[in-house]
């Protein structure tokens, strides 16, 4: 009785289905967040009867053959890295990334994290840092008594200080991209890691070529549709149920072999 086997197989999948659109749904207002798409593959097949061998020996070829199949298995969960909306906040500090690129973040380890929220503040030094404090790379510090902070579209950081009028520029913000975004290690906390999968990094000025713009006092909304990700839930609740009724007709097939008289 292969299909009790094979309705489980679509259960385990459904429910992962389900935890990938719940996670989705769960960060529907996180800053830069990137919705998720679970992927699935059917599992390996039985051959009662190869396709393609012979059936006699005049040489006739089995046309179509005889598989059974064992089920489904996940075979990944893919981020989709679309543009997400820019929300104004008139926050000097908050800056989003109009296409390609992430900002980078110096962690306590060392190591270098990159991030599409850019909901950023200032630590006791003056140093632009991220909302758990970890410094945005190249470690800017904005001086003390500065009366304004302008970061303009390529990411240079300008500030006017008290009793001046023209502003200073302090340092470039860059961004880094990519060839396989999709490869990044999410860590949380709205990190990635780079990976083998996801190359290295290309770092360059915003706004130039294949780097997105950045735009102050706006932060990149999640990228999430909830009208979407209801009908996925709808549609994975209905496969689970169905698959979950697989179960309950081949155990009443089994009763009945098991009540032959």
């Amino acid at each position: 009785m292969r299909s009790l086997d094979i309705a489980g197989t679509g259960m385990q999948a459904q429910q992962t289905n389900v935890e990938v659109i719940s996670n989705n749904i769960a960060n529907m207002t996180t800053t830069g967040f990137k919705r998720r798409r679970a992927e699935f593959q059917d599992l390996m097949y039985q051959n009662l009867r190869r396709v393609g061998s012979s059936s006699s020996e005049s040489g006739s070829v089995l046309p179509s053959g005889a598989q059974v199949g064992l089920g489904v298995k996940t075979a990944a969960i893919y981020r989709i890295n679309e543009q997400g909306n820019l929300q104004q906040t008139s926050n000097s500090l908050d800056l989003a990334v109009q296409g390609n690129g992430y900002f980078q973040v110096t962690l306590p380890s060392g190591e270098t994290a990159y991030t599409r929220d850019g909901t950023f503040g200032l630590a006791a030094d003056g140093t632009i840092v991220t909302a758990d404090g970890y410094a945005v790379q190249p470690g800017l510090q904005i001086p003390t008594g500065a009366t304004s902070v302008t970061v303009n579209t390529s990411g240079q950081v300008q500030v006017t200080l008290a009793g001046q009028t023209a502003p200073q520029t302090i340092g470039q913000l860059q961004l880094a991209a990519f060839p396989n975004e999709v490869g990044l290690d999410a860590i949380g906390d709205n990190l990635f890691l780079q990976t083998a999968a996801s190359g290295a990094p290309v770092t360059g000025n915003p706004s130039s070529t294949g780097f997105g713009s950045m735009m102050q006092g706006f932060i990149e909304t999640s990228n999430v549709n909830v009208v979407t990700e209801i009908t996925n839930l709808i549609t994975a609740q209905r496969a689970y149920e169905m698959n979950s009724r697989v179960i309950t007709t081949s155990n009443d097939m089994l009763s009945t072999l098991t009540n032959l008289r």
